[in-house]
């Protein structure tokens, strides 16, 4: 798809390098430039406990398959001159620095589109252009709600187990990116496009956002289960020990369920008759369905939730979800190295069917610069 697309990519951690990577994974070439000072990309050093030693840990391996690894010093005129000859031959610049920090290494939109008109730049920042706070994932959960409506009613605010502000606000700066190649195919004119975290969280808020500003509804923490919605979210052990969620989404499905479990009298209840009845007695629901689901096995439960087409499933581990046919489609190997893929859509000849591992810190620095002439 992007076979002779060329990527700069001056970022590191999580957002960034995911962009970065959906491009490789589409075909380009890219080129990601590590701080040879600091030892590279933060999150090289960033290894769970027990991990072997090594300087592709298993985080820095989620997000940078497909690229080549140049290590320089930005704080000399060397290093400067490299990445400006670098973005001078390329299409997109990926760039993750605090705001202002760019500028100061000379690696800037403005700095490197004077060499390169066309140059498309997309810039991931914390808090946007006027604010040079260094953002983290786990402190825009805080600040932009998500931990406050996250964790059991009764508990402490929560942070979510993956940087999904990060994922998303590298979906977004996608977005922002796909759009404007689309308009330099058009003009042929480069642009800067930037995505802020803290902006990209407020925009995922989706329905607790509007519970408030519509419903007037401040949002809490409930556990798993849904504001808007019963049952959807609880989970319900069976006789064998496993856990099964449901996310019974109309009154149909209700009704359905209700069947299945022989207890076709709750949906006839004023207490359940409709979703709205289901919200405010969600509590009564659950206790009444808990205490029959606990006598169900849970393959015959899942089969037949299945058969009536009643949104279910087990509860599972990491391991588990990997022995799943659609997780092991989306598996990227060298060697014994496994990845996975960041792109998911199926599109034919888009996607290339193998990419170079991520790579070893400054692998490629001599290959690169042997090309610029260095």
């Amino acid at each position: 798809m992007f076979k002779d697309l060329k990527v700069l990519e001056l970022a590191s951690v999580l957002a960034g390098p995911s962009v970065g990577q959906f491009f490789a994974e589409l075909g380009a070439e890219v080129i990601k430039i590590e701080n040879l000072k600091a030892g590279g990309d933060v999150t090289r050093g960033w290894k769970i406990s027990g991990e072997q030693e090594g300087d592709r840990s298993a985080y820095f391996c989620s997000c940078n398959w497909g690229k080549k690894s140049v290590a320089i010093d930005l704080d000399t005129e060397r290093g400067k001159e490299i990445v400006q000859k670098l973005a001078a031959k390329s299409d997109v610049v990926i760039a993750s620095y605090k705001t202002g920090d760019a500028e100061k290494l000379g690696v800037g939109y403005e700095q490197l589109s004077t060499m390169n008109p066309q140059l498309i730049y997309g810039q991931i920042s914390g808090y946007g252009p006027d604010n040079d706070r260094v953002g983290y994932d786990a402190v825009i959960q805080a600040e932009a709600g998500f931990m406050d409506i996250n964790g059991e009613k009764d508990g402490p605010p929560m942070k979510m187990p993956v940087a999904l502000i990060d994922i998303l606000a590298a979906h977004q700066l996608k977005e922002g990116l796909l759009l404007a190649i689309l308009n330099k195919e058009r003009t042929r004119k480069g642009s800067f496009v930037e995505v802020s975290l803290i902006q990209t969280a407020v925009a995922s808020l989706a329905n607790q956002a509007t519970n408030w500003l519509v419903a007037k509804k401040l949002p809490t923490r409930n556990g798993s289960a849904h504001p808007n919605i019963a049952p959807y979210g609880e989970a319900f052990e069976t006789k064998d020990g496993k856990r099964i969620l449901l996310a019974v989404g109309n009154d149909k499905q209700f009704k359905n369920l209700c069947g299945l479990l022989d207890n076709g009298s709750w949906a006839q209840l004023q207490t359940f008759a409709n979703n709205e009845a289901r919200v405010v007695n969600r509590q009564q629901l659950s206790s009444l369905l808990a205490t029959t689901i606990k006598m169900e096995n849970s393959a015959e439960l899942l089969l037949k939730l299945h058969r009536y087409k009643i949104p279910a499933g087990l509860i599972q581990n990491v391991k588990n979800v990997f022995e799943m046919r659609e997780a092991k489609d989306l598996l990227i190997q060298s060697g014994s190295l496994i990845g996975v893929r960041t792109y998911v859509a199926t599109s034919p000849g888009f996607c290339m069917d193998e990419l170079i591992p991520p790579p070893r810190f400054g692998e490629h620095t001599t290959e690169v610069l042997a090309g610029l002439n260095f």
